[in-house]
């Protein structure tokens, strides 16, 4: 496994979970980390012993955006380091391109581009305390890392003007209630929560969630006879996969499957 600077990576009972590890400026983003993170999703991605992948943050935070303190590169030119493939775009990409589930584990505070993180993962937990913002017009920017792609088709586009036009923060109980997360888990529960919940995702069918999750993303530019087609095509595949069979034996058993990924 690749040794990181600014991130953690720990693999648990098929669940490996990535934690940014810059806790003395709440995990912001430095051009290092914005290297490390998309080689670490790809080397998870790899792993065939990897069900499941959690993003956090270390300390409180989840991620605090960019990092405006660190200099620029040397060597690298305005338009370079703007470039979303070079930088926290290539978060984007990595997360939506891995075929395991990603979860958010937001235990902190996410804002700008660790907004960006959240909402392009499949899944989004956070502790109670934590809370979530756009945040870039408060510096005079305008948003980056899919905000503006992810956040419309997550709450609508009048609830996402109004989160990136004033650049509030949300606390996860409004987060929750507009769909932007799916659980808010208090401090004493949020990481045995966090573990049941990605265990529970580790024991399912690889090949089956892989192409679930490849049938949402399409499904936001796809016609309804083209996402037809291709849940028939994906179906297909898995009505093929040792899985099914696994599946249907152990409900007539009436025990739990143990799924392979075969």
């Amino acid at each position: 496994m690749t040794d990181y600077q600014h991130l953690r990576t720990d693999t648990t009972a098929g669940v490996r979970t990535i934690t940014l590890d810059r806790p003395e400026k709440l995990n912001a983003v430095n051009p290092q980390l914005a290297a490390e993170f998309p080689r670490a999703l790809h080397e998870a991605n790899a792993d065939d012993r990897v069900r499941v992948v959690v993003v956090t943050g270390a300390g409180r935070g989840f991620c605090a955006g960019l990092d405006l303190s660190e200099p620029a590169v040397s060597g690298t030119s305005r338009h370079e380091r703007l470039d979303p493939y070079r930088w926290v775009g290539a978060w984007v990409h990595a997360v939506t391109q891995c075929d395991k589930p990603v979860v958010a584990a937001i235990n902190g505070v996410a804002a700008g581009a660790g907004f960006g993180l959240m909402l392009a993962c499949d899944l989004r937990v956070m502790h109670a305390s934590a809370t979530c913002t756009a945040g870039y017009v408060r510096r005079g920017l305008s948003p980056d890392a899919g905000v503006t792609w992810f956040l419309p088709r997550l709450v609508g586009h009048a609830r996402a003007a109004d989160i990136i036009l004033t650049g509030r923060d949300i606390a996860a109980t409004e987060a929750l209630s507009m769909g932007l997360v799916s659980q808010v888990w208090d401090a004493d529960d949020f990481e045995a929560q966090l573990n049941e919940y990605a265990a529970r995702l580790a024991g399912g069918p690889p090949l089956a969630l892989a192409l679930s999750k490849r049938l949402l993303l399409a499904s936001a530019e796809a016609s309804l006879d083209q996402q037809l087609r291709e849940e028939l095509t994906h179906i297909k595949s898995c009505f093929a996969s040792v899985d099914v069979r696994e599946a249907m034996a152990a409900f007539r058993e009436k025990r739990p499957p143990v799924f392979t990924g075969e």
